[in-house]
C-alpha cells in the first residue's frame, strides 16, 4: 500500500445509522427504567412462612407408619450356602483326585534331563534302584555287541575324545 497519500484522506470510513443520536437518549432512559423494574421479581411470600415451615414438614413426615423391611437373603441361608461352597472348593482343591505319577508314565528324556541337570551322583541313583537290579551277576552276564558299541561311540563322542595323546 502506498503510504504517501494517507495525510490527504478526509473521511474516516465509519457511518452512523440515520437518526441515531435523536433516539439515543430515549433508548438509554428506557433501559434504566427496565433495570429498575426488573429488581422486583413479582413473587411474594406470606408473612411467617419460614417460621411454620419446619413444623409442617415434620408433621407430614412423622404421620407415615414405619415400613417393615423384609431382607432378600436371610442370615442363616447365607451361612449355609457359603459353607456348601467352601466344602466344594476344598473337595476340588485337595489331592483326592490327583494321581501320583508312576515310572511307566514318565518320559525317558524328562528323567535323563533331570538326572543331568540336578547333579545327581551314582550313589543317589543306586539308592533308588532295588537290590535285585544291583547284583553283580546282572553286570557280568550282560553281553554287548561290537556293533552297538561302535554306533554309541560315533553318536555320542567327539573325535577329540577318541584321539589318545
Amino acid at each position: 500500500m502506498k503510504q504517501n497519500k494517507l495525510h490527504n484522506i478526509k473521511k474516516t470510513g465509519f457511518k452512523v445509522p440515520k437518526d441515531y443520536f435523536d433516539t439515543l437518549e430515549d433508548a438509554l432512559l428506557s433501559d434504566i427504567k427496565l433495570k429498575e423494574a426488573s429488581n422486583d421479581s413479582g413473587f411474594k411470600l406470606p408473612e411467617g412462612y419460614f417460621d411454620t415451615l419446619e413444623d409442617k414438614v415434620m408433621e407430614k413426615v412423622s404421620t407415615k407408619p414405619p415400613v417393615k423391611v423384609v431382607p432378600l437373603f436371610r442370615k442363616r441361608s447365607i451361612i449355609y450356602i457359603s459353607g456348601i461352597a467352601a466344602a466344594a472348593l476344598l473337595l476340588f482343591n485337595l489331592s483326592i483326585f490327583k494321581s501320583k505319577p508312576t515310572f511307566d508314565s514318565l518320559d525317558f528324556e524328562t528323567v535323563e534331563n533331570y538326572i543331568l541337570n540336578e547333579n545327581i551322583g551314582s550313589y543317589e541313583i543306586a539308592t533308588l534302584l532295588p537290590e535285585e537290579d544291583l547284583l553283580e551277576e546282572n553286570f557280568i552276564e550282560y553281553k554287548v555287541e561290537e556293533e552297538s558299541v561302535k554306533t554309541y561311540i560315533l553318536d555320542n563322542l567327539d573325535i577329540e575324545d577318541l584321539i589318545i595323546e
